[in-house]
């Protein structure tokens, strides 16, 4: 079985900054690519942030300039850096990865817990 466990999370006023960690573990023979989700009250989870295993990015359009995303492959970690925070970045944020077990497997779809932001005067 795989784990995720994100970190990082807290309260932070606006323009502060805060860097999520998610770390995979168990049994992993490969990770594909990791991604941030985050979901509001009220509101659906949407994908904040993508890396593959060769360290292309994608964000959405209301984090771009702000978060980066990165990751470390030798440790299974992937990191959201998040600046210049607004209130509406308050929300759970989820770590996801795609994990293959074995070498002849196929990927699977694993979620962390997830870890309260909260950007608040």
């Amino acid at each position: 079985q795989v784990q995720l466990v994100e970190s990082g999370g807290g309260l932070v006023q606006p323009g502060g900054s805060l860097r999520l960690s998610c770390v995979a573990s168990g049994r992993i023979f490969r990770i594909d690519v990791m991604d941030w989700h985050r979901q509001a009250p009220g509101k659906e989870r949407e994908l904040v942030a993508t890396i593959t295993s060769g360290g292309n990015t994608n964000y959405i359009e209301s984090v771009k300039g702000r978060f980066t995303i990165s990751r470390d492959n030798a440790k299974n970690t992937v990191y959201l850096q998040m600046n210049n925070l607004k209130p509406e970045d308050t929300a759970v944020y989820f770590c996801n990865a795609l994990v293959k077990t074995q070498y002849r497997g196929t990927y699977d779809n694993y979620w962390g817990q997830g870890t309260q932001v909260t950007v608040s005067s």
